[in-house]
């Protein structure tokens, strides 16, 4: 069920709260960030990110080193996104005509943004990317991305995520939609857009993720307000047959891991200490090891909890079945998750306690093999 937002409902003086001016911009950037998704200024009246300040639009410069984040100023839009409490009240409490963007990297969404605009429509091959629409099928009154996500989802038997009313839903001032979802935990998704040049998912369907900004529900330009639809105001998790189809026209490049490193030395000696290092157990549990050791080259998309996840299960069944020794086990997967993930051992050690338990209900044999 959703959370309630009094200031984007028609009823909104009940709560106090204005539909307009700094209580309601400031508002909508204050119920953002608490859900974890850092904000940007827009522009007053526009869709587009706050102008930089004149040092910034120097020829030359770039978001790299540049000074006006640390100084509290926005810069070079959703790079200057923030949670802070203390910065978005003077952002927007200053300027209560700005607009609220919501950086979707950062955030961990993607949206899919349907557009409906008034367009002629391409060839068939430009349609669905990579799908073929053969002759015989009647595209008579197709002529936006709802149509093209509605044939994509019908061709895949689901529900279009127009349609999809278990996730926060937001119309646009132009009759288009933006659809939320939360990505999964390790995945990158890129941006793009349904013009048919690059990545694309449809025809006038756009992705919103990383390297990209989204209009913070009910943001108001001067074409309209963003409006919420229906009674959700979560992004429900990315659709597994969504996920698949964005990965199959190329919104999730291939994670580019350098070669693994070798065992950190103390989890290494870990594992030889628990008695298995020199056998069939020490193999298996090293090899699953060097992989989260490698994690610690690639600071995200690496899906290091799914590694770890692995090895621990693997060191649950060894423990199980006699191989190594549970103490033993566990030192081995924390060296490896700190070298990998230093400072980070809450995270890691839930991970290494699932993995450990499930893999301890399934002793795992070696063939004999010591």
């Amino acid at each position: 069920m959703a959370s309630e937002l009094p200031f984007l409902r028609s009823d909104s003086r009940e709560s106090g709260v204005e539909r307009t001016g700094n209580s309601r911009s400031l508002a909508i950037a204050r119920w953002c960030a608490s859900r974890g998704w850092p904000v940007h200024p827009l522009a007053p009246g526009r869709k587009t990110p706050a102008g930089n300040c004149a040092p910034c639009r120097e020829s030359g410069h770039t978001y790299v080193g540049c000074g006006c984040p640390a100084a509290g100023r926005w810069c070079h839009g959703f790079r200057a996104a923030t949670l802070d409490v203390t910065r978005i009240e003077q952002w927007w409490g200053a300027n209560p005509g700005l607009g609220v963007g919501v950086a979707c990297g950062p955030a961990g969404l993607v949206i899919i943004d349907i557009d409906a605009h008034e367009r002629c429509l391409p060839e068939r091959d430009r349609l669905l990317p990579g799908i073929g629409i053969p002759d015989a099928v009647d595209l008579t009154g197709l002529a936006n991305g709802f149509h093209t996500l509605g044939l994509l989802a019908a061709l895949r038997g689901v529900t279009s995520p127009a349609d999809d009313d278990t996730t926060l839903r937001v119309r646009t001032p132009s009759g288009g939609l933006h659809v939320w979802y939360r990505a999964h935990p390790g995945h990158q998704w890129q941006c793009s857009t349904g013009s048919g040049g690059g990545r694309a998912l449809a025809w006038q369907t756009d992705v919103r993720a990383c390297g990209g900004y989204i209009v913070g529900p009910g943001t108001s330009t001067e074409a309209g307000t963003y409006e919420p639809v229906g009674a959700v105001r979560e992004p429900a998790p990315l659709p597994g047959w969504l996920a698949r189809e964005l990965e199959r026209t190329g919104h999730l490049p291939p994670t580019r891991v350098p070669a693994p490193r070798p065992v950190p030395p103390r989890a290494r000696q870990a594992v030889i200490a628990a008695g298995g290092g020199r056998g069939a157990a020490g193999r298996a549990l090293a090899g699953l090891l060097t992989e989260v050791a490698g994690c610690a080259a690639v600071p995200e998309g690496a899906a290091f909890s799914e590694k770890l996840n692995r090895a621990a299960y693997t060191a649950g069944g060894l423990v199980a079945a006699g191989h190594l020794s549970a103490d033993e086990a566990e030192r081995a997967l924390a060296e490896a998750a700190e070298y990998a993930r230093p400072g980070q051992e809450r995270r890691y050690r839930a991970v290494i306690r699932s993995g450990l338990g499930a893999g301890r209900l399934r002793p795992l044999s070696l063939g004999g093999r010591t």
